[in-house]
């Protein structure tokens, strides 16, 4: 039986949150007690481990979720790509870490970071978040996951005291991950079965992981180098601080846009595996209208926001991130865009290729404007180079795209989320001009907002709002009256 996509959504929505729950909690506390320049640190040595996640996980992640949703309803074939996916990434993650000890690890100022974020290598080994991705069964990755986060909630706020725990805050950071991750494998012989191990066919899976491979690459030019040459160019940590902290924002902002895409990637990958043109289609359509509704008003209402909602989030020292969150908040609307466009669409249709191109010249045009931009203005010259890249990403997978949608159609669907979103936009300035520094007024700010904008798209009669409302109201009264249970196999 297909999957309600509301109730995915919900699913899938919780769990990103979860993701970025534990730092967006913590941010306020952790600016204060650490300072800006151990959060510095913090954003470099992610960043620098970031590149051997990556080439350790080659494109496995974006690779094996659609692999499973192709095979959803077969058992035995989902359970040999399983494993045969597992294998190779296990192989190469095992490579990545020696490589990434033998350069980081051994000596150096922040040796000692490098020698804990091994752990984090070691925990993407066991991540198999793609196969229930791939076979829409978001719920289970759900509750373990909120109870290793509020773990490490407690933990950040019981042990970390001063700058000098910054490297408790890495064990705590690294151990919530490798818990989360074993945890699903409790889960493994509901969805498998046993296998022989000769049956099992690595080298089919190695072409097709590296196509996408390539494009995570250029994609992580934009998304992690940004940090890295912030702190190599200003060689200033501190900057690189602000950075950080404005990106979390942005980064929760992001995950509930992307939450609907992660769901629509299985669902237009089978759909298109059964050639429903229909289906993938009125998938894209749902997607675009959701990115609209959601991100024009975030992006919007974030610049309204962020003056009076910097100083008492993340403290008065790191009054440079309020610029920072100005001109980073249309990239919500820009990665949601090519995020439906590029990974939903060309990617899960088996068009990386085209895909791979558009990211890498967005990868450059990101590499060129940091160089340049970085230099002069610092996070704020990373900012513009990510906005821009996106952007230019966008246009370039649209040229592929105008079978399903041209720009114009797209544009058409924004049109009452824009309206909406402008009125908004006034109402939430006027009042924050008015407002004192506090977090009541700011949630008084965003109430109103919302509110505003909810009231503008029923005047305008904004059918998928309300469509959307019955989607997600009746997801929730079937969860709650054990309604409907499907089963993949």
């Amino acid at each position: 039986m297909k999957k309600s996509i509301a109730k995915n959504y919900i699913y899938n929505l919780i769990y990103q949150m979860l993701t970025i729950l534990l730092p967006l909690i913590t941010t306020p506390y952790l600016s204060r007690v650490l300072g800006a320049e151990p959060i510095g640190i913090y954003g470099y040595t992610i960043s620098i481990v970031t590149y051997f996640i990556l080439f350790g996980s080659l494109g496995v992640a974006m690779y094996g979720q659609r692999e499973i949703a192709y095979k959803a309803q077969d058992k035995k074939q989902r359970t040999k790509s399983f494993w045969e996916i597992v294998i190779i990434r296990t192989f190469t993650l095992t490579l990545s870490i020696i490589v990434f000890y033998l350069i980081y690890g051994r000596t150096g100022e922040y040796a000692l970071y490098y020698k804990i974020l091994i752990v984090q290598l070691v925990a993407n080994i066991f991540d198999i978040s793609w196969l229930f991705q791939g076979i829409e069964e978001f719920d289970k990755t759900v509750i373990r996951n909120l109870i290793v986060k509020l773990l490490s909630l407690i933990l950040t706020f019981t042990i970390i005291k001063t700058p000098n725990d910054l490297w408790k805050y890495f064990v705590i950071y690294v151990g919530a991950e490798l818990l989360g991750n074993l945890s699903l494998w409790l889960y493994i012989p509901k969805y498998l079965e046993k296998i022989n191990i000769k049956e099992l066919q690595l080298k089919k899976h190695i072409k097709p992981t590296l196509a996408l491979f390539v494009p995570q690459i250029a994609i992580q030019i934009y998304t992690v180098l940004d940090k890295t040459m912030i702190g190599v160019i200003t060689k200033d940590m501190s900057e690189v601080g602000y950075y950080e902290q404005a990106q979390k924002t942005v980064k929760a902002a992001l995950v509930i846009i992307s939450a609907l895409q992660t769901v629509m990637n299985s669902r237009i990958a089978n759909a298109h595996a059964k050639n429903d043109k229909k289906e993938v289609k009125n998938c894209l359509e749902k997607s675009f209208n959701f990115v609209w509704l959601i991100g024009m008003p975030m992006a919007l209402g974030l610049i309204a926001v962020c003056a009076k909602f910097v100083p008492w989030y993340y403290g008065e020292d790191f009054s440079r991130v309020t610029p920072i969150l100005i001109v980073t908040a249309p990239i919500l609307i820009a990665i949601g865009l090519n995020g439906i466009t590029g990974i939903q669409y060309l990617v899960q249709i088996g068009k990386q290729n085209i895909f791979t191109i558009s990211v890498i010249v967005g990868a450059g045009v990101n590499l060129l404007c940091n160089i340049v931009l970085i230099k002069f203005f610092g996070g704020i010259g990373a900012a513009v180079a990510s906005v821009i890249a996106e952007t230019v990403i966008f246009i370039i997978q649209l040229r592929y795209f105008k079978d399903q949608y041209s720009l114009l159609e797209i544009l058409k669907m924004s049109i009452k989320c824009v309206i909406s979103s402008i009125v908004m936009f006034g109402v939430v300035s006027l009042i924050t001009h008015y407002l004192s520094v506090s977090i009541i007024n700011t949630l008084m700010e965003v109430t109103i907002g919302a509110l505003v904008y909810i009231l503008m798209l029923i005047l305008l009669k904004y059918k998928f709002l309300i469509d959307l409302y019955y989607q997600v109201w009746g997801a929730i009264k079937n969860k709650i009256s054990g309604g409907n249970k499907s089963a993949v196999d």
